[in-house]
């Protein structure tokens, strides 16, 4: 009675510890007048989601990476779920936003804008 409980437990608990769905993310960075941004800093940080194999901490996950020259940076299978995208790049307006990774392979298009002219109370 004992092993039939145990080996009942042990098949209730094997879908728990089976890995998140993943999603292949690629960023593709461009200007506004659609020509590739290169060697632009893409961050990538896990906002949203729980882990149920570690009885639900955090998931917490950060990806750093650069742009090559045709304005495309891709990231390693990460676990799908709420992202916060960033994009530092010489010349242009630092964006961030956030995002819903829900395939198995996603592509996130961002258009960065020219830097604005410093605003000044003095002047």
């Amino acid at each position: 009675m004992r092993t039939r409980i145990l080996c009942l437990a042990v098949l209730l608990c094997l879908p728990l510890l089976a890995d998140p769905p993943m999603t292949a993310l690629r960023v593709e960075i461009k200007t506004l007048k659609d020509k590739p941004v290169d060697r632009a800093s893409v961050v990538l940080d896990f906002v949203e989601g729980r882990s149920i194999a570690k009885l639900g901490k955090k998931v917490r996950t950060h990806w750093e990476t650069r742009t090559n020259q045709d304005g495309v940076a891709k990231l390693p299978p990460i676990p799908q779920g709420k992202v916060r995208i960033q994009i530092i790049a010489k010349g242009y307006q630092t964006y961030g936003n956030v995002y819903e990774l829900n395939q198995d392979e996603q592509t996130v298009e961002i258009k960065l804008n020219p830097p604005q002219a410093q605003f000044s109370v003095h002047q």
